[in-house]
C-alpha cells in the first residue's frame, strides 16, 4: 500500500466516502457548466465520469484540483472541505491528476519527470535545498528510489534515461501517469487517459489502471470518452449532460439508462 493510501485509510471511517461532491454548481457568465452535481466515491473504487462534449466533466475535474472555484455546493476529500484550501496544497493532501493534454517537461528524462512529481512531499525549504543539508540529500535519494519503482511498475525502465520528447505519445502518457503516482496520491484523477492511443494501447491501459489501483490501494476517478474502457474497468459510472447528473450506477445500469441513450444518440428518453 502506498503512503498516501495508508493515510487515507486512517482518516476515512469505514463506510464513508473518500470523495464527496455535493450540489456543486459552476457558472461562466451566463453559461451553466455544472448544475447541482452530487455523488460519492468510496475508498478503493474506480468510478467513471462520462458524458458528451460540454457535459461538465473537465469543469468538475478542475474544481477537484482547485483550478476552478465552485459557485455553490461543497467538495470534501477524506472528510476535509477543500474549497478554501490553496491550490498548491491539493497534491500534498493526496489528490493526483493527469491531463488530457500532456504537461510534461519534454527536455527532461523520464526519470527526472517522475521525480518532479514526488517533490510535493519534500519537507526541505529553500535554504535547506540551497545548502544541500542532510535532510535534502536523504529526501532526494528517497524520491529517486520511489521514481525508479514507478518507472519499473509502468514498464518504462528501458526509457528511464531518455528525453520525454523523443518518446512515442503512448509512452509519454505512461510517464505522466507515473509522475502523478510519484506524489503518493490517495485519489487519482485520470483525464481522458486513452485519448490519442491506438486500440492495442487502450486495451493495455485498462489492465494497467486496475493493476495500479490494486497494487497501490488507490481510488480512481476517470473521465473518458472511450466507452468500452470505462465500462470494462469501472465499479460505478456517473453520467453528466449539460452540467447535470443524469445517471449513476453500475456500468450495466448506466449503459441502458434512457437519459444516457438520449444524451448520446438523441433518441427519445
Amino acid at each position: 500500500m502506498s503512503e498516501g493510501a495508508a493515510q487515507a485509510s486512517l482518516r476515512v471511517q469505514a463506510g464513508q466516502p473518500l470523495l464527496r461532491v455535493q450540489d456543486v454548481g459552476v457558472r461562466f457568465g451566463g453559461i451553466v457548466a455544472l448544475d447541482g452535481v452530487s455523488f460519492d466515491v468510496m475508498p478503493g473504487e474506480i468510478v467513471g465520469l462520462i458524458g458528451p462534449n460540454g457535459a461538465g466533466k473537465t469543469t468538475l475535474f478542475n474544481c477537484l484540483s482547485r483550478l476552478y472555484e465552485c459557485d455553490r455546493g461543497e467538495i470534501a476529500f477524506a472528510g476535509e472541505r477543500i474549497a478554501r484550501l490553496p491550490r498548491h496544497r491539493i497534491a500534498g493532501l493526496g489528490i493526483g491528476r493527469t491531463f488530457q493534454n500532456l504537461a510534461l517537461f519534454r527536455s527532461m528524462t523520464v526519470l527526472e519527470n517522475v521525480m518532479v512529481g514526488g517533490h510535493c512531499r519534500s519537507r526541505g525549504g529553500f535554504f535547506a535545498n540551497a545548502l544541500r543539508l542532510p535532510l535534502v540529500r536523504r529526501e532526494e535519494q528517497g524520491t529517486r528510489a520511489r521514481a525508479w519503482e514507478l518507472v519499473r511498475l509502468l514498464g518504462l525502465g528501458e526509457a528511464a534515461e531518455r528525453r520525454v520528447a523523443d518518446l512515442p505519445f503512448g509512452t509519454q502518457k505512461r510517464v505522466e501517469l507515473a509522475r502523478a503516482l510519484a506524489a503518493a496520491p490517495k485519489l487519482l484523477l485520470l483525464d481522458e487517459p486513452a485519448s490519442g492511443l491506438n486500440h492495442e494501447e487502450v486495451a493495455g491501459l485498462g489492465a494497467l489502471i486496475r493493476g495500479i489501483r490494486d497494487r497501490l490501494a488507490l481510488t480512481v476517478l476517470l473521465v473518458e470518452h472511450h466507452m468500452n474502457l470505462v465500462m470494462s474497468i469501472s465499479d460505478r459510472v456517473v453520467a453528466l449532460n449539460f452540467g447535470r447528473k443524469i445517471a449513476e450506477g453500475t456500468p450495466a445500469e448506466v449503459r441502458s439508462h434512457p437519459e444516457l441513450i438520449k444524451a448520446y444518440l438523441g433518441a427519445p428518453g
